[in-house]
């Protein structure tokens, strides 16, 4: 399968997965025109939806493309079902599309149901993790949000990390706020730079980078444990995530 992004919005990734013949598969189209532009260019012949979450900027697009395509089958959680999923979907569940099968995670946090889809090497986890960073908590509770990273994270680290939002660069700037010394994130934050610099995208990311660079992902470091200490005292994993979850709201 190739992975294509189409960019939308500000800062959203449309992703699309095409096979050999140009079938594909369609995940979180916020908005429509990029889309249909993008299968029109390309002949594409699309095959499914699949969907994280119910924000508009992830299911906003999907009634003008099922209007073109009203074969399509859209994957997405409960929580979806009056935004256009057609098919919903639960953790634990495996679905089989384009002779590729995809493991439904639940990976709430972001909103109460939301998803994610693993097909070797792809993760399409919506809005739960982003490159260096993680999403905000507008239902669930930090609790949540770092069991789902934990789910994350157990996952082979070739895996690619394919989030919604080009959100990498300020995420690297919070990373080198918490652990301004450290070698990793200096090198990634420099890296990132240059490439928005450039406009040029920095996803997907890769599971074994993001566990070097990412301090959501980072709970159990003693040297982020020790740093957090200078501020408050905390040990635990979970108060650890939480605590960074909020030091990056109010940044």
């Amino acid at each position: 399968m190739n992975l294509i992004s189409i960019p939308a919005f500000q800062d959203n990734y449309i992703w699309v997965l095409t096979n050999d013949e140009g079938r594909c598969i369609i995940v979180d189209p916020g908005e429509a025109e990029p889309v249909l532009k993008g299968i029109e260019q390309n002949q594409w012949q699309p095959e499914a939806i699949l969907l994280t979450h119910h924000h508009h900027d992830h299911v906003g697009g999907v009634a003008a493309i099922c209007a073109k395509f009203p074969h399509l089958v859209v994957y997405g959680p409960a929580e979806t079902q009056d935004k256009g999923a057609t098919r919903v979907v639960e953790d634990g569940e495996k679905i089989l599309i384009l002779a590729s099968e995809f493991s439904v995670i639940a990976t709430p946090g972001h909103t109460l149901g939301h998803i994610s889809f693993f097909s070797f090497p792809y993760l399409f986890c919506g809005d739960t993790m982003f490159s260096g960073g993680c999403g905000r908590l507008f239902e669930g509770t930090p609790a949540q949000m770092y069991q789902s990273f934990q789910k994350i994270n157990a996952l082979p680290a070739d895996t690619l990390i394919c989030c919604a939002h080009e959100y990498t660069l300020a995420n690297m700037k919070f990373a080198m706020h918490v652990l301004p010394e450290d070698m990793a994130i200096q090198d990634y934050y420099r890296k990132v730079n240059e490439l928005r610099a450039k406009k040029q995208k920095t996803l997907p990311g890769i599971l074994k980078n993001e566990r070097k660079i990412n301090v959501f992902l980072r709970t159990d470091d003693v040297d982020l444990i020790n740093k957090i200490n200078e501020e408050t005292n905390m040990q635990q994993p979970e108060e650890i995530f939480a605590w960074l979850r909020a030091k990056k709201d109010n940044l």
